[in-house]
Order: structure tokens, then sequence, then C-alpha cells
């Protein structure tokens, strides 16, 4: 998709997990087209300076604290003077044999996957519903669709964001609030570094009919589209997998 430096001229953005990967390349195109973008992720050493570089504000958050999401969520708001656009990029993917998810386990995926995009979702729909537009956007996963060894847990809570997004748009598209998911495949990004190997790497390439693996700039090119020219599309789980799942 071809980028417009005016496209989204005064949209006023917030990213959650934006610092890196999938959500750094977000907000880097969002910014491009024009959007105010604030990023809300984990306090690190270097956000401020990353978020900079990036061309947008940094406000620290941990997205499995829901008073501090909501609060945290009302300043980024303040900030810019208003929301148009929410894109809830944070997540946490861990590799664990079925058997092995205990309760502590489940809840940390569950907490910061699903139930820290409800509350995001929450925090801004006011203001958007009160202005009779928005648009929000989820990342979820084709694992949310295609399932997959050793992650039934991370599955399940992108399942659950899928199931968020069609509630969401039902209730609040009256209110002018349009409300997607993106079901990502296998894009190269830090956060799979450390569990992937060149072999799985040559196995997941095979498996697609593009015969390449997914970059962090195919997402975003298609949230900058749901962003604006999105108005009609709504209630949809729509995937980048480079055809490795087709419904």
């Amino acid at each position: 998709m071809t980028t417009s430096p005016t496209r989204l001229h005064g949209i006023k953005a917030i990213v959650t997990g934006g610092i890196g990967g999938i959500g750094a390349a977000i907000v880097r195109r969002l910014v491009d087209e024009g959007a105010e973008v604030t990023i809300l992720d984990l306090l690190a050493d270097s956000a401020d300076a990353r978020a900079a570089a990036l061309g947008a504000h940094f406000l620290p958050l941990d997205l499995s604290d829901p008073a501090q999401t909501r609060d945290v969520v009302a300043q980024a708001v303040s900030l810019r003077d208003g929301v148009d656009v929410l894109v809830n990029c944070a997540g946490v993917f861990r590799l664990v044999p079925l058997l092995d998810i205990d309760a502590a386990e489940w809840d940390r995926v569950m907490d910061i996957n699903a139930r820290g995009t409800l509350t995001a979702m929450q925090a801004v729909a006011p203001a958007m519903m009160t202005q009779g537009q928005g648009r929000i956007v989820n990342i979820a996963s084709m694992a949310a669709k295609a399932g997959g060894a050793m992650e039934a847990h991370y599955a399940a809570s992108k399942s659950a964001v899928i199931a968020l997004t069609r509630a969401a748009a039902i209730e609040w598209g009256p209110y002018g609030v349009t409300v997607n998911a993106i079901c990502p495949g296998y894009v190269l990004t830090e956060m799979g570094a450390g569990t992937r190997t060149d072999e799985q790497v040559a196995q997941w390439t095979a498996k697609s009919p593009l015969g390449r693996l997914g970059r962090p700039e195919d997402v975003a090119g298609l949230v900058a589209y749901l962003a604006t020219d999105g108005a009609y599309v709504t209630g949809q789980a729509l995937n980048v997998t480079g055809g490795m799942v087709m419904h």
C-alpha cells in the first residue's frame, strides 16, 4: 500500500505495544501518514528515545493492571485532546505444553492479551461514541483460527480478542465506531526470536503461497487502511498470512 503523508493528517492515535516489532511498524506508518501517535508500552531504558525516533510520544503502561490501563489511556486521550484511533498491539507469546499450563501461566497471557485489550477498548469508547466516529484495530493472530501445539493459551487469548472485536463492532457501530481485528501469520519480529530456529523459518516459508514470511510493514499497511478508508469494514478478523490461512 502506498504511503500518503496527509491521509491521516490530524488523526489522534493510541498504539499499545508500539515500541518494537509489529507495533513499531504500525506507529511508523501512522506517523508517516500524518497521524499524531501516543505509544503505550512497558517502561524500558530506551523507550522514550525509541518513541521519539518513531515520531511519537511515550507513556509507560502495564496492560495487566486494569486500573493503570484506564488511567494511562485517559492520560493519552487528554494529551492529544481526543482520540480517533486505538490500535491494540501489546501482547505476550509463550510456548508451553498444554498439560503444563497452570492457573498463573493462563492468567498471565489472558490478562495482557485479552483483558488488556478489553480494558483499553473500554477506556477509549466513550470519547469515540460521543464524537460520533472512531477506529479500533485489535491485533489478534493466525493462531486464533489455525491453532498450534505449545500455544493453547496464546491461541485462546487471541480468539477472545476476535470475539471482543465482533461484540464491540455490533454495540458501537451505531455510534460510528468501527472495530476490526488483524490476524498476522508468521511475522519475523524480536518477540519470537528466542523461540524460532532456521529450520522452522524454512518450514513456515514453505507453507506460504507467496513464498515468504510476513514483515511488520505488511500488518502496518492494513492498520493504516482501517484507520481511515475502512469506514464500511467492521467486525472482521482479517488475515495477513500470505495465504497460509484463508478463512
